[in-house]
């Protein structure tokens, strides 16, 4: 799903005033109540995803480092991990799927521009992240990407385009290194 937002140049918020207004307290709201906390606090930190709009099912885990642009775009479900300092940089939705762990420092992009127009206007598409897939760290997840049940991605690795089910990729841009056995 690909959305384009309405800008008149590249100068121009692609967000509406409340929405921006939205995005500051959340921020200060991550930031007071949130970030110094715990592991163990994590139900606090799903509690104030909650509030603002995140999607959440069963008992995902969100590390306190964890950076979530706008929380109204992101979708966890159950056991599914955002580790440290890992950058949900959510400007179009973001789902991570049961039992998916995304490492330490990894960047989730749903955003990009409109390189072929004056405006370049904001394009955003939802990345998806199957169930029990494992992104190593600092990896690079661009926008409109698919990553699929099983799979792997390295750390270090840039996400171009779709992973396919079962399957280990890495490099930059990452390419298939084997596919995943299950003795």
């Amino acid at each position: 799903m690909k959305q384009q937002h309405l800008q008149n140049s590249p100068y121009d918020s692609p967000w509406s005033i409340h929405q921006r207004i939205k995005m500051i307290i959340w921020e200060y709201v991550w930031l007071i109540f949130c970030i110094w906390t715990p592991k163990p606090a994590n139900r606090w930190r799903l509690f104030w995803l909650r509030l603002f709009g995140s999607q959440i099912y069963g008992k995902p885990f969100v590390h306190q480092r964890a950076r979530i642009q706008i929380p109204w775009n992101l979708i966890l479900h159950d056991r599914a991990c955002l580790g440290d300092r890992a950058n949900a940089y959510t400007l179009g939705v973001i789902e991570i799927f049961e039992h998916a762990t995304v490492g330490q420092e990894v960047y989730l992009c749903s955003g990009t521009h409109a390189f072929d127009k004056p405006e370049m206007n904001l394009i955003t598409k939802k990345i998806t992240i199957q169930k029990n897939v494992f992104i190593g760290a600092r990896a690079f997840i661009m926008p409109g990407v698919v990553i699929s049940e099983n799979a792997i991605v390295g750390a270090g690795s840039v996400i171009t385009r779709d992973v396919e089910k079962n399957t280990i990729v890495a490099g930059n841009p990452a390419k298939f290194i084997k596919f995943r056995t299950f003795e």
